[in-house]
């Protein structure tokens, strides 16, 4: 049965409503990239140090921030947070593999739990949009104001949340050299990266790379690092994680570098998949849809349809407004993915775009229900709710999104709606609860 014309106006009001408010850039806080394959390599890269660490590979996430600057931190005991413009600035799998291994180090060693305090554990969308406001006022250098908004204490120096001791950084360096070796990766690694930021402490604050500021660096600590490295026994270097080490960077780096840069370099790809793949985000971002489909189609010819690469082409498709042919590819993909959320959240944005709500809306809450950290998919699941006539649904999840960003006032108000609009003690009315806990936090003073 059809909506009436009125109904149908006041639901599309709605959704335009809140398709403007997603336009908004985030005022407060980091954001996450959120990518179906280049999570899957993060994981892969991960696994074995986060196994050496006696760490759950399954239960702590390595997950990407959106920035340009070098860093990597970690602000629970469940997720280690990398910036893009540290992925793009390392050269080898060893190397992330040092990064991962130190962050590790700190949650294992209990440098974090000792000082969680006030802070959250970022279970929700709202836990770790706090986490991601936090770290953006430690890497601006404005502590006591980032604890203030992201805490809700009065008196918290942001840095003693996010920021180790030197003894803690010496524990740390021990312990993943340690962790590298266990995981039968070269050490050296660990003392590549730490030669990489030498020197910063010499420039101003302003000129600094987060991870300098939250990680001091000292002499010291760097002669340390040498003497733990140098009768350490070179590793052989592991072919698969090189493999997942390059294709993370090449396509964070195809979709964050301008398509000429990306054409000029795709043929030092390691393999021709990686190269083809490379080239087909290159080509999309030059609107050549003709060249991205003929590139990711032959990708997927070497990989045997790899459901990541189906993602891709599902997105190309999707994003050259072919709605149909992108609703085809992304159910492959599910299909052949099994849970992966991400992926799911592809496949219910087309079928959003295609004019599919209802189906749009049960592949979103089944992604939704695996994780809840992805800002887009909240996007696209309140515009799925709005378009099904459940307007307090999409106030909650609308909610969570700007939470999940750092825009506490925002989250607030939507909350309050929300509650209003669930029934009370609900699932729903409790998630808004969560977020309006949140906010409140932030807006105390």
């Amino acid at each position: 049965m059809g909506l009436s014309s009125m109904r149908r106006a006041a639901l599309w009001m709605m959704a335009l409503t809140l398709a403007l408010a997603v336009a908004a850039p985030a005022r407060a806080g980091l954001s996450l990239l959120r990518d179906a394959d280049i999570e899957h390599a993060l994981r892969q890269l991960a696994a074995p140090v986060l196994g050496a660490a006696g760490l759950s590979p399954t239960q702590t996430r390595i997950l990407l921030v959106d920035d340009g600057s070098l860093n990597a931190f970690v602000a629970d005991t469940r997720h280690i947070f990398i910036h893009s413009g540290l992925i793009s600035r390392l050269e080898t799998a060893a190397q992330l593999q040092a990064v991962i291994a130190h962050e590790a180090a700190h949650i294992a060693n209990g440098h974090i739990s000792q000082r969680l305090g006030n802070m959250r554990s970022a279970r929700t969308a709202a836990g770790l949009g706090l986490v991601l406001a936090a770290a953006a006022a430690a890497a601006t250098g404005e502590g006591q104001l980032g604890a203030a908004v992201a805490l809700g204490t009065q008196n918290s120096a942001m840095r003693t949340l996010l920021s180790h001791t030197r003894a803690e950084e010496s524990s740390a360096d021990i312990e993943s050299v340690r962790l590298l070796m266990r995981a039968g990766i070269n050490p050296r690694a660990a003392l590549e990266v730490q030669e990489m930021f030498s020197g910063q402490e010499a420039l101003s604050l302003g000129r600094q790379d987060p991870y300098t500021r939250s990680h001091p660096l000292t002499r010291d600590r760097l002669r340390a690092l040498q003497g733990l490295v140098a009768g350490q026994p070179e590793t052989a270097p592991d072919g698969t994680a090189n493999y997942w080490f390059a294709r993370a960077k090449g396509k964070l780096t195809a979709f964050q570098r301008a398509p000429s840069w990306t054409l000029r370099r795709a043929a030092d790809s390691p393999s021709a998949d990686i190269r083809l793949m490379r080239e087909a985000v290159a080509h999309h971002r030059n609107a050549d849809t003709r060249r991205a489909l003929a590139a990711i189609d032959e990708a997927l010819r070497l990989r045997g349809d790899d459901p990541l690469l189906l993602d891709l082409k599902g997105q190309i498709l999707l994003e050259s407004r072919n709605f149909a042919a992108a609703v085809q590819v992304y159910q492959t993909a599910a299909q052949r993915a099994g849970s992966e959320p991400l992926i799911l959240g592809g496949l219910g944005r087309a079928l959003l775009a295609a004019g599919h709500p209802a189906e749009a809306l049960r592949a979103l809450e089944a992604a939704q229900g695996r994780d809840s950290t992805d800002a887009r998919l909240l996007r696209d699941l309140a515009l799925a709710y709005a378009q099904t006539g459940q307007g307090g649904m999409a106030s909650v999840v609308t909610a969570e999104r700007y939470a999940l960003q750092g825009r506490m006032a925002d989250a607030g108000l939507h909350a309050t709606r929300a509650s209003g609009l669930v029934p009370r003690r609900s699932g729903p009315w409790q998630r808004a609860q969560d977020v309006l806990s949140a906010a409140e936090q932030a807006q105390r003073r």
